[in-house]
Order: C-alpha cells, then structure tokens, then sequence
C-alpha cells in the first residue's frame, strides 16, 4: 500500500473560523510544520483549535504560537506542550516577502486553516492580514445576508 492511500478523507481540517470575520486576508500562503509524533496523532483525531492562534518571526524564523493541539491519550511521557511555539517551514524567497509586509502599519499573520497535504504532511494556511474595523465588520455581515437571501431566491 503505498503512502498516499493511507491518508483517507476522514482526516479532518482544522479551519479558524474567527480569521475571516476579524481579518481582510490579503494574501495567503502554505506553510509546512515542525510536529512531534503525539502533536500528528492529536491532528489525525481533529483535536486542535486555532482561535487565538498567530505567526511572528523569533530572530530569522516563523513560528506559530498559541495554536492548542491537545494532548495525546496514549503518548505517557512522551507527550507535547499544547501551546508551544511551532516552525513555519516556508522559501527564503517567501519569508522575505511576508517580513517586508509585515513591516506594514496593521498587518498580522493569521492561521486559517490546518490540513493534510495528499503525501500526509501537516501543512497550515497562514495569511497577511489587516485588522477589521466594528463598522466593516457590521458590513461584511450585510453582505453575506444579501448573498444567502439571493441564493434563496433562486
């Protein structure tokens, strides 16, 4: 059996729901993890939540803090800490991108979304966003209203 067909759609995707409500995404980037063996089996049972989650360079490297992977059952000693910080994997090309924006007045990195790449990898989609505002987010939610009621009409 090959490597590939073990990973089954069963596997769940973790997605950060507050991130688009809170944040205008401005553009949006796939970043690999550095995970411990209890951190994946915690991932395969969907056990994650990325609300307060955010990225931030610490000296040359991006990492993710404040995700919660819950602790693993079955792992005894060898377990992780839920809330440690964990590496962004991403080109030198692409981390000069985002620390050149990120410079930028009101610009964050925020998590969107977790899941399983087809070889089984861990991978994050993180996003350079800004910060909304009570009134943009009053519109945003009209907006949304009228495109549900539109979809209805039709």
């Amino acid at each position: 059996m090959s490597r590939a067909s073990k990973s089954s759609p069963t596997v769940p995707e973790i997605v950060n729901r507050k991130a688009n409500f809170e944040y205008e995404i401005l553009q949006k980037f796939e970043a690999g993890m550095v995970l411990t063996g209890s951190e994946i089996k915690s991932l395969r049972d969907g056990k994650a939540t990325m609300g307060d989650a955010y990225a931030c360079f610490d000296q040359d490297r991006l990492v993710l803090r404040h995700m919660n992977i819950a602790l693993f059952t079955q792992a005894s000693y060898l377990n992780h800490e839920p809330l440690r910080d964990r590496l962004l994997l991403l080109n030198k090309s692409e981390l000069r991108k985002i620390r050149h924006r990120i410079t930028e007045k009101g610009l964050s990195l925020v998590p969107l979304r977790l899941y399983f790449s087809e070889r089984g990898f861990a991978k994050v989609e993180i996003a350079l966003a800004r910060g909304r505002k009570s009134h943009d987010k009053r519109q945003a939610l009209k907006e949304k209203d009228l495109d549900r009621d539109q979809l209805r009409d039709i």
